[in-house]
């Protein structure tokens, strides 16, 4: 990929050799940090690659979008070739319609949301009140680009159309259709995505799952095609609405899907009662196979040795430091069977890992 913001830009911060010299950089790493190259590489488009991307608006000789400078301010952009083509196509065209309908007034931030369906979620963020007169231009705009628009401003949101976008995600031979809602957490690159769902899905024994971190069901609707019955938790009251939408539209009702925390389903494992897991018999799960894809802090005290009581355990990671340094305690009852690395995050020191463990 050609960027010529390149160095300015503190996006991107491993361009040097493009992509495969990014690449080879982060595979240095991971031998430094793990002794050993991945098993696998998964990599991803050289471009067009970013599913959700956020910019500031730059006020002055004109409006412009922004991107914070290397070493301190901003420099200003016309484009951005790391996003998805939906977005790239749009930027200019919708920043230009946003000025000829007097709506860039204390504009501060404008983010986007697309996916694969080539679906956009557009928020505009202000400095400023919001309104009925703000509503209407904003309906104009949606009706021009066909994209859903959020308006917020200090204590108030607009919506302008959905506040959501519908993903279609082709995984292991079958279409499945997700929910990604504006604010909440979904994986940034669709096609490096598809790969850690498929290598996910090709481990396991297939018949009961715990998934920790849930989140919107991303991983837990292809599971439920393979395993007969999974409890799925996620702390996100939005996330879980999205993943239990998510689940009617895909016509799978095999998942248990329970808002809580990793520290509190490694409680009840442990026997402490919770009124949200009535009617579910956590006895069945005890030989499960559990699947984790936690925050970058990694599995808490608590959840790292519950963890260590099940047959085999899946571990998606976007953070190899805090993963060396699970790995080190869940390796004394489990053995390392793969270790893989998915380059989700081009050009930025950012790796995400995938380990798969047997006891």
């Amino acid at each position: 990929m050609e960027c010529r913001y390149f160095g300015e830009c503190g996006s991107c911060k491993l361009f040097d050799g493009g992509y495969e010299g990014q690449l080879a950089t982060k595979l240095d790493r991971f031998k430094e940090l793990f002794g050993k190259k991945p098993d696998h590489i998964f990599t991803s488009p050289h471009s067009h690659f970013r599913a959700r991307a956020e910019f500031k608006i730059f006020h002055g000789d004109g409006v412009s979008y922004a991107m914070y400078k290397e070493g301190g301010g901003f420099v200003k952009i016309d484009e951005c070739p790391i996003v998805l083509r939906p977005i790239y196509d749009l930027m200019p065209n919708l920043l230009q319609t946003i000025c000829d309908l007097g709506l860039q007034r204390k504009l501060f931030r404008i983010d986007f949301l697309s996916g694969l369906s080539g679906e956009v979620l557009t928020s505009l963020v202000y400095h400023r009140a919001i309104d009925e007169e703000w509503e209407e231009g904003a309906k104009r705009l949606a009706g021009e680009f066909c994209i859903n628009i959020i308006g917020r401003s200090r204590g108030k949101k607009i919506v302008v159309g959905k506040e959501y976008i519908v993903e279609k995600l082709p995984i292991a031979g079958r279409e499945f259709t997700y929910l990604h809602y504006e604010g909440s957490f979904t994986q940034p690159n669709p096609y490096v995505n598809i790969q850690m769902i498929e290598w996910a899905l090709g481990k396991g024994d297939g018949e009961r799952l715990v998934e920790l971190y849930c989140g919107a069901g991303n991983f837990t609707l292809p599971f439920a095609t393979r395993y007969d019955r999974i409890i799925a938790t996620e702390i996100s009251k939005t996330s879980i609405k999205a993943a239990k939408e998510a689940a009617k539209l895909n016509g799978i009702d095999n998942v248990h899907f329970v808002r809580m925390s990793s520290e509190e389903f490694a409680r009840a494992l442990e026997g402490e009662s919770f009124r949200r897991l009535e009617g579910i018999d956590l006895d069945l799960f005890k030989d499960a196979t559990l699947f984790v894809d936690p925050p970058r802090c990694g599995l808490d005290e608590g959840t790292l040795e519950v963890a260590k009581r099940f047959k085999e355990m899946i571990y998606i990671s976007c953070n190899p430091e805090t993963l060396k340094r699970d790995l080190k305690s869940l390796q004394e009852v489990y053995e390392v069977e793969e270790l893989v690395l998915f380059d989700q995050f081009p050009y930025t020191p950012h790796m995400e890992c995938g380990v798969y463990l047997r006891r």
